[in-house]
């Protein structure tokens, strides 16, 4: 039996991004342990954070700088995008870091989050103070040493200046546009269902700049500027990027209720508990017809202490709303929008084809 081979994997990119990131947080480890012995534990939660991500990010910038050069760059430029493209991972898991921390969530990956690992570390060493707060005092500022590190990484990863100066643009507004989507999400939480249709305009907006662009669109840019691109490639990742970022999101908000927590590393139902307000949810919202179930839908959402029987009750409102059905619709059709405009972009064939399985794996994903 033949199997399939991850679109990341082409070319090793996963290995070599890997490769990378270890290699840079080796450096970065020993030069906070020069600081102090006591700073070990940071270096050491992140790597085993990092593994196991997706590495979409980097991937999407990859091959967004393969489409533009196609296989003509030197094994020197090659190590340099494999550089600049792994820095994304490291805003991730910044973006991460603070997310779990904001969401109160106590996994990710199947591991414990960052700010229940270092409370954890403080609860068993019996300190003085408040376990929780030594947590989240850690996960914070751990998550700003990623931030800090991706830009030494991108800015340090060795292509011609001039195209880095270039790509910066895209990655600085990139790494806005996030947090601005998650300052967005925070608010559509604290607006709570009261008006439903204005809900689902917001979830809208936080899909678009939590997730679309900074998931797809901008890592392509990225790459592509790092490769001397031209307006017509970056209009033309745009194109293929923004819809199917949409659609990325969209089967994550499906994941976040309906996910096996198996596959996800995370319990199920957990973005019920954490009260978020996805389109998914907001579309349960508005078409719900009968008023049990919007005053149930309204009172569970966002309880932390939702049981199995409780998260079963909220997915077959869900259901029942046809929100589900409306969701898995425009997955598709987004899906299938995104591929039409890769078709026509003017890129490398190669890199056209890679561009095509990725926008089914990070649309037909169980994880």
């Amino acid at each position: 039996m033949v199997v399939p081979v991850n679109p990341l994997d082409r070319h090793s990119l996963r290995t070599r991004v890997d490769t990378a990131l270890s290699a840079f947080l080796d450096d970065q480890g020993a030069a906070l342990i020069a600081m102090s012995a006591e700073l070990a534990p940071l270096p050491t939660a992140l790597r085993e954070f990092l593994d196991g991500g997706k590495l979409m990010r980097p991937g999407f910038c990859y091959w967004g700088w393969r489409g533009v050069l196609g296989d003509s760059a030197s094994a020197q430029e090659e190590d340099g995008i494999v550089h600049a493209a792994a820095a994304l991972e490291l805003l991730q898991a910044s973006a991460l870091i603070h997310d779990d921390y904001m969401d109160d969530s106590d996994t990710r990956r199947g591991m414990p989050a960052i700010h229940r690992r270092f409370a954890a570390a403080h609860r068993e060493a019996a300190w003085e103070g408040s376990e929780a707060r030594f947590g989240a005092a850690a996960a914070i500022l751990l998550g700003d040493v990623c931030l800090t590190w991706c830009d030494e990484m991108f800015a340090g990863c060795g292509l011609p200046a001039e195209r880095v100066a270039a790509a910066r643009k895209y990655f600085d507004v990139m790494r806005t546009e996030v947090m601005a989507g998650q300052y967005l999400d925070v608010l559509a939480q604290a607006h709570g269902l009261d008006e439903p249709e204005r809900a689902a305009q917001r979830a809208q907006t936080v899909i678009r700049f939590k997730s679309a662009k900074y998931t797809i669109e901008r890592p392509l840019h990225v790459g592509a500027m790092l490769a001397g691109g031209t307006p017509d490639v970056i209009a033309a990742y745009s194109a293929y990027g923004l819809p199917l970022g949409e659609a990325f999101q969209l089967r994550d908000d499906v994941l976040g209720v309906f996910g096996d927590p198996a596959a996800t590393g995370k319990p199920a139902g957990d973005d019920l508990r954490e009260g978020k307000q996805t389109l998914l949810v907001a579309l349960a919202a508005a078409r719900a017809d009968s008023p049990a179930a919007i005053k149930t839908l309204r009172a569970e959402l966002g309880n932390p202490d939702l049981d199995t029987a409780g998260v079963a009750e909220l997915q077959d409102i869900i259901r029942s709303t046809g929100a589900l059905d409306d969701v898995e619709t425009r997955i598709a059709a987004l899906t299938g929008q995104a591929q039409a405009a890769l078709e026509a972009a003017p890129i490398d064939g190669e890199a056209k084809s890679v561009l095509q399985e990725l926008a089914v794996m990070a649309t037909a994903r169980k994880k």
